[in-house]
């Protein structure tokens, strides 16, 4: 196994779905998680993370210098490598330029990491300290224009470092780097895969369980058909599901989801109308974390509710992913900065009534479709596009209203049968519409017209924690915007969205 320890960057976990990629056991854990426990795990290798603060900063994250004496290879990305040359009698200076976003990467040692790899290629920064001198053992294996030492090496301990992050996409060749430190390297055995997670978790849940009942707000989308389906697994018809119709719904929405889950999961599944409940406390309401908080806090009052007439309900079952964790709070303990909440973690009041069973929170979408594959899922629920927990309220920019909401859904069932009619809706990870907080002057039938402005919103990604926007074809753009501005009452404007995360967040709020 790889031992992953969390200096709190806001990539550690997919740090960790990298390893796994390649089929290796790995588990993360906080920065200062004892020497004692890290010898008892027995691992292969040590990853160190990245992190938000600088080795100089006063209670920045550190681990027991003992590890550098286990014998075993340690890989520091970002923050984790200058901890690494920092502690091992190097230096680490204030960067006269910050380096942050593409740059090109210039590999002077083609071994090791490197190995395979081209000798110039893109890389992914974000850092604002650099090394200025190195421990004695160590060599620089890469470089930038703007970071001299961009990749370090110590080939006589097996300690190597890299200031940019191989784990995201947008490094090119950064999967094969980190499969070469595991594999190569470490020479971990590949024995890890989504059959093995889909029986460890049964099990657990099985344990956790026993014969008590869980309930699961059960919304249509692949995390919580896959949650359901591994605790269904676990428990059988000890598991009850639950619909709720918040009124955030896309168009026809409610009705295609009844059929399908009704038809494909053989689940224990109650449909609650809550639409009155949403739409009544969110009136005035513009704050997006507010509204987020406010349909987190609705959720769980409804799951109350209904859990009062299940006798022996003791779980809450959720289909929370680490993406929603680590942009909500600090994961395994470590000091990653909050981003903004998620309806799955931000909404949970702090005395919850029903204990908590997250099965999937260590997982990527991309893992839990092919962990639903594997479970015999519906590939068109497997397939479904990411769907935000609060729904359309945080794809409508302002007060949600009834009106509003209208718009909203005309406009977005109109791109997306444009999108599935080009063929790209199982290549895009997410399209969708936002309804501005703005209306423009326009002119429709020689008529002076003041209405409001729609965002076409299209982006590629793996994993959510990096997003592209899509580049769709100049005449979908012009289809979808002709028809949104005909057929949908109140709009006379449509705009295309072309930010990427970062800067932006896939969803407007």
């Amino acid at each position: 196994m790889i031992l992953i320890i969390d200096f709190g960057s806001q990539f550690n976990q997919l740090i960790a779905r990298r390893v796994r990629e390649h089929e290796v056991y790995c588990q993360v854990e906080p920065a200062g998680f004892g020497i004692d426990k890290i010898k008892a795990l027995k691992p292969e290798g040590i990853i160190l993370s990245g992190g938000p603060s600088s080795i100089y900063e006063e209670n920045s994250p550190t681990i027991d210098a003992d590890i550098f004496k286990l014998g075993i290879p340690i890989l520091g990305i970002c923050y984790g490598m200058q901890f690494m040359v920092h502690t091992l009698g190097g230096k680490i200076a204030r960067s006269s330029k910050r380096e942050y976003g593409f740059a090109t990467l210039n590999i002077s040692d083609e071994q090791n990491l490197f190995s395979g790899m081209d000798s110039s290629l893109q890389c992914w920064m974000s850092h604002g300290d650099s090394t200025e001198s190195l421990p004695g053992t160590f060599t620089v294996t890469a470089s930038t224009q703007n970071t001299p030492i961009a990749a370090i090496a110590d080939t006589k301990n097996n300690f190597y470092g890299l200031q940019f992050h191989p784990e995201v996409e947008h490094t090119h060749q950064g999967k094969e780097m980190i499969r070469n430190f595991i594999i190569d390297i470490c020479h971990c055995e590949k024995n890890w895969n989504m059959e093995s997670f889909a029986h460890t978790a049964v099990q657990e849940i099985k344990d956790a369980v026993q014969d008590k009942k869980v309930i699961m707000g059960l919304s249509g989308g692949v995390d919580s058909s896959v949650a359901a389906l591994l605790i269904h697994k676990a428990i059988g018809k000890n598991l009850h599901c639950i619909f709720v119709d918040n009124g955030l719904l896309r168009k026809n929405e409610k009705e295609d989801l009844q059929e399908s889950l009704t038809t494909h999961l053989d689940l224990n599944i109650k449909f609650v109308d809550a639409r009155k409940i949403f739409l009544d406390a969110l009136e005035g309401v513009t704050d997006p974390e507010v509204k987020r908080k406010e349909i987190g806090r609705l959720f769980i009052e409804v799951f109350d509710a209904e859990a009062k007439k299940i006798e022996g309900a003791d779980f809450l079952g959720q289909g929370t992913l680490y993406p929603d964790i680590i942009e909500s709070k600090s994961a395994f303990g470590g000091p990653t900065s909050i981003i903004k909440s998620h309806h799955n973690v931000g909404g949970l009041p702090e005395k919850m009534k029903l204990k908590l069973i997250e099965p999937l929170q260590l997982l990527f979408k991309d893992e839990v479709r092919q962990l639903g594959l594997e479970l015999g899922l519906n590939e068109d629920l497997v397939w479904r596009q990411p769907f935000p927990g609060p729904g359309l309220a945080i794809r409508i920019m302002g007060e949600v209203s009834e009106k509003r909401l209208n718009i909203l859904k005309e406009a977005d069932a109109l791109i997306l049968e444009e999108i599935r009619a080009a063929g790209l809706y199982r290549k895009l990870w997410q399209s969708f519409a936002v309804l501005l907080p703005i209306k423009s002057v326009g002119v429709m039938g020689d008529k002076r017209t003041y209405d409001s402005c729609i965002a076409i919103r299209a982006v590629n990604s793996i994993d959510a924690m990096t997003a592209d926007w899509a580049r769709l074809p100049h005449e979908l753009l012009a289809r979808m915007s002709n028809r949104i501005i005909n057929e949908v009452d109140g709009v006379n404007r449509v705009v295309f969205d072309i930010t990427s995360k970062p800067p932006g967040t896939i969803e407007w709020e």
